[in-house]
C-alpha cells in the first residue's frame, strides 16, 4: 500500500472511522510483525510472546486511542512505543528474580539485521535507560526507540525525525554509548 493510501487511512481513523482503522492495520500489518520479530529476535529464547501477540497487543492499544495519528510516522512512533511497553511489562512479569542476576549484557548496534546474532537484552534496564534518556535528551531517545523498536534504517529514522543524517548518525553514537553506560552501571548490584 503507498504512503498516501496509508496516510487517508489515518486521517479517516483519526476522524473516528473504525472500518479505516480496521482496514489501516491490514495495509500496515506485515511492517508491524517486521518490528515484532525484530524485537523478539533480541529476547531470551523460550519467551512466551510471539511477533503475531505482539501485534495484536499493539493493534489492541492503539485501537484503544483517539486515532488520531498526524501521520504515518506518528503511527510506527506510537506502534514503537506500545511495543516497548508491552515488552516491557511481559519482562517485568517475567523476571521475578533480582533484576539483571542472570542477563547477559550487550551493546545496542547500528545494524538492526545483527540484532538477530546478538544475546538477549534486558528490556526493563533498557526502558529505564531510555526513560532517563528522554528525560535528558528527548529526540536522542527518539532516535532509539524508531531505530530499535521500529526497525528503521538511520536515514528513515532521521527523516522521520526532520533531522540530518549526519546530526542523526551523532545523535545515535551518543545515545547508544550513554545507553550502554546506564544499563551497565544499573545492571551493577
Amino acid at each position: 500500500m503507498k504512503n498516501r493510501d496509508v496516510t487517508r487511512l489515518l486521517d479517516a481513523a483519526g476522524s473516528g472511522d473504525r472500518l479505516a482503522f480496521e482496514r489501516l492495520y491490514h495495509a500496515v500489518y506485515g511492517e508491524l510483525r517486521r518490528m515484532a520479530a525484530a524485537n523478539m529476535r533480541r529476547e531470551q529464547r523460550g519467551h512466551t510472546l510471539q511477533p503475531t501477540a505482539l501485534v495484536n497487543e499493539v493493534y489492541l492499544r492503539l485501537s484503544g486511542t483517539d486515532g488520531a495519528f498526524k501521520n504515518r510516522r506518528h503511527f510506527f512512533g506510537a506502534a514503537s512505543q506500545a511495543m516497548r511497553r508491552i515488552l516491557v511489562e511481559h519482562a517485568r512479569r517475567r523476571d521475578a528474580k533480582k533484576r539483571g542476576a542472570d542477563i547477559e549484557r550487550v551493546t545496542l548496534t547500528p545494524d538492526i539485521d545483527a540484532a538477530a546474532e546478538e544475546p538477549p537484552m534486558d528490556v526493563v534496564l533498557l526502558d529505564e535507560a531510555l526513560t532517563q534518556l528522554a528525560a535528558e535528551r528527548p529526540r536522542m531517545a527518539e532516535l532509539v526507540t524508531l531505530r530499535f523498536f521500529a526497525g528503521l534504517s538511520i536515514e528513515d529514522a532521521a527523516q522521520a525525525l526532520e533531522i540530518s543524517l549526519a546530526t542523526a548518525k551523532r545523535d545515535w553514537a551518543f545515545a547508544r554509548a550513554w545507553l550502554h553506560e546506564q544499563m551497565r552501571t544499573q545492571g551493577t548490584p
